[in-house]
């Protein structure tokens, strides 16, 4: 991951008492800091342990500001910032239906989810073969079992369960792919 410093994997740690305190600071940060304004998105941020969306030995970095490695090619999850930047731009509000484009650890996709509701639909394409399992294993793992996970390339859009409300494309990528 060039332009990062990533820290050492290590043995986790933390307890789950240590990281409920860490997503209850951050949460309280990004809004300090004029990061994070929709209260559906703060209440999905302090819902979800970000740690379980994460490699065992990244766990105890979750909540620091800092892409971590995911299994797969090049696969990282964002920075905790980011989840507000993607998502607050797009008024993601409950009863939306929702692409993302890059689900990497599936941790935006519960993010969404959370936001959209039961009234909602969030759909997650993911290139990466191995990427995708670690996601889908994740949000599986996390209860998250209605949402549209397709392993396939992005770019290709997913007009199966089209028309969108909102789209992000998390992953990256040189331009914005026409069916997008």
């Amino acid at each position: 991951m060039q332009g990062w410093l990533v820290p050492p994997p290590r043995e986790p740690t933390k307890t789950r008492e240590d990281f409920d305190r860490e997503r209850a600071a951050k949460v309280e940060w990004l809004a300090r800091e004029g990061l994070l304004h929709a209260e559906r998105i703060r209440q999905a941020l302090l819902t979800i342990p970000r740690e379980d969306f994460i490699p065992r030995r990244y766990r105890d970095y979750a909540y620091l500001e800092v892409p971590l490695p995911l299994p797969g090619q090049q696969a990282t999850i964002s920075c905790p910032h980011s989840y507000p930047l993607f998502y607050e731009p797009l008024g993601l509000d409950r009863g939306h239906r929702f692409l993302e484009v890059g689900l990497g650890s599936g941790y935006g996709a519960a993010v969404a989810r959370e936001v959209v509701g039961e009234d909602g639909l969030v759909v997650g394409l993911e290139i990466d073969p191995v990427t995708f399992e670690f996601a889908r294993a994740n949000l599986e793992r996390a209860g998250y079992r209605d949402l549209a996970l397709v392993n396939r390339d992005g770019g290709l859009g997913y007009l199966e369960l089209a028309p969108y409300d909102r789209i992000a494309v998390t992953a990256a990528c040189r331009v914005i792919p026409p069916p997008l």
